[in-house]
């Protein structure tokens, strides 16, 4: 489980074949698990300036690979007992992204990303989601795109300051959003608001 709070920006030294090797300062394990960009990778091999990991076929159909070079977010799962900020990430990317603006308001900035209106639904106004692996709120939700506010030092302090129009990030829905829709679509009869509540609270 991740925080979506950034930890580090790394360097991309090489990527051949399943094998994304980077240069970082995080001193990792065999078989840690790190998010990069957002997606939830295994240490494969430990190196001294960083460690490589291992992307299969399946997880490079689902990412958005143009950004898995030069550099990259990481941030290693959280242990027990560290401190919880950010909002509950699981590190599985459901979509990628699209910037189609980037407006500075001078104290912020406005960005819209679309993405394909299957994931609209689990992408709620005022709630949590994840881009590239940066814990955000969302502002506004249209048909098939959705507004964030990022501050100066989220712009400043993360790779946001070199998308554009035309970026692809990895995009990681509300977890709660995604398992009440999947409760509730497999009920045989609807559900009262009192039952959606029950659901709700479990988690």
């Amino acid at each position: 489980m991740f925080t979506g709070l950034i930890r580090e920006i790394a360097t991309v030294k090489s990527f051949a074949g399943s094998t994304l090797t980077i240069k970082s300062s995080y001193k990792s394990k065999l078989g840690d698990s790190i998010a990069i960009n957002g997606a939830c990778l295994t240490v494969v091999k430990v190196l001294p300036d960083g460690f490589s990991v291992e992307l299969s076929p399946e997880s490079q159909k689902h990412l958005a690979m143009e950004n898995y070079k030069n550099q990259v977010h990481i941030e290693p799962a959280m242990m027990m007992g560290d401190k919880f900020e950010g909002h509950v990430v699981q590190g599985h990317i459901d979509a990628i992204g699209t910037i189609k603006e980037i407006k500075n308001n001078g104290n912020s900035f406005d960005v819209f990303i679309s993405v394909e209106k299957k994931s609209i639904p689990f992408i709620v106004p005022k709630g949590s989601i994840t881009v590239d692996g940066v814990s955000l709120t969302v502002n506004d939700v249209n048909a098939d795109s959705f507004r964030l506010t990022i501050i100066p030092h989220t712009m400043k302090e993360t790779l946001f300051k070199n998308y554009r129009k035309g970026s692809k990030v990895n995009i990681e829905t509300d977890m709660f959003a995604r398992y009440v829709s999947h409760i509730i679509s497999h009920q045989k009869a609807s559900l009262t608001w009192d039952e959606v509540d029950s659901i709700t609270a479990q988690y």
